[in-house]
């Protein structure tokens, strides 16, 4: 999977419950999202960390902690949202935005787990110029906007929709990741 050296990451074989942590998928500014296997439902998943590299390290022992202690009521705030973020986000279910699981607090952070899709971002699509013709585009943005209608319906806004946050399945369907950006609008005015 990835030749990469993610420093902050989880070693490969690490237990998180029943988790056992393969590979790192991708790392952003605030989290780390690693493939997993789940020993107990028998199949594969992605766990986002929350991980915010301005805000904290990693540990000898895995733990995360913040980076100083001016940090520690930010870091505390973003965990926070992430929370809230997984707990919204499972309540859906629809099937061009990401699936979450679960989520649960471990080494002084959270982890979301979510549904692993196989495939790629629309960004590596779209390094394909045959990937660029109006038709499949159209293809992706009607079930997309589908998604969003629904996200929309309980007040939430993604705010970072871009082709690295669509992720285009083997079957060719889209799935709208990270909602780490998202923010719910609540009386007319946005609660991040």
């Amino acid at each position: 999977m990835s030749a990469q050296v993610h420093r902050n990451a989880l070693p490969p074989g690490y237990r998180l419950l029943w988790y056992r942590m393969e590979d790192v998928l991708g790392q952003g500014g605030f989290g780390i999202t690693y493939l997993a296997w789940d020993g107990n439902l028998k199949i594969w998943v992605a766990i986002k960390e929350y991980l915010p590299i301005d805000l904290a390290v990693r540990a000898a022992d895995q733990m995360l902690h913040p980076v100083a202690d001016d940090r520690s009521s930010m870091y505390q705030w973003g965990l926070e949202r992430f929370l809230e973020e997984a707990q919204i986000l499972a309540q859906f279910s629809h099937k061009n935005i990401v699936q979450v699981y679960t989520v649960f607090k471990a080494n002084n952070t959270a982890y979301m787990v979510m549904r692993y899709e196989e495939g790629e971002s629309l960004a590596a699509k779209l390094a394909d110029p045959r990937f660029r013709d109006e038709a499949t585009l159209l293809q992706l943005i009607f079930p997309l906007l589908d998604g969003l209608t629904a996200v929309h319906a309980v007040n939430l806004i993604h705010r970072d929709i871009k082709p690295a946050n669509i992720f285009i399945r083997k079957d060719d369907s889209p799935v709208l990741l990270d909602f780490g950006s998202a923010r719910q609008v609540v009386g007319g005015q946005t609660r991040s």
